[in-house]
């Protein structure tokens, strides 16, 4: 098993009433995530800076981890299984003289999400991303 990590890179976002496109790249391949609408507006939301009237799932998740003095670390998406991705969510916590290093399965919208808030990157294992099915443009 190959479980080098490549860095992945946010090459666009493309949203319908029924679904969103997520495209990621890395070494001259692309491959698109598809989610739910909701989850790809948030992103976007993100990305463009836009103001919210209320806290969003995303933003309780962010509090409640920066009370607790836990940090994001890092994204793996790290399998694909018929079109579905998976992937886990790296974070930190120093308790007293211990760092707790702490990996969570989460899906791949939710840890993007996590990572663009957090300005923390995202990688996938080089095995993963030779099973993605390649984005032609």
């Amino acid at each position: 098993m190959n479980s080098e990590l490549i860095q992945l890179s946010f090459d666009k976002i493309m949203q319908t009433r029924t679904y969103t496109v997520i495209i990621l790249g890395a070494r001259n391949k692309k491959f698109a995530i598809y989610t739910e609408p909701s989850t790809g507006h948030i992103i976007q939301l993100y990305l463009t800076g836009t103001e919210r009237p209320r806290p969003l799932t995303h933003d309780l998740i962010s509090s409640l981890f920066k009370g607790l003095d836990v940090r994001v670390r890092q994204v793996v998406i790290n399998d694909v299984q018929e079109s579905t991705y998976f992937a886990r969510l790296f974070v930190e916590q120093d308790i007293g003289e211990l760092r707790h290093i702490i990996e969570i399965d989460a899906r791949p919208s939710d840890c993007i999400t996590l990572a663009l808030m957090n300005n923390v990157p995202v990688y996938c294992t080089a095995e993963m991303l030779e099973k993605t099915v390649p984005v032609v443009e």
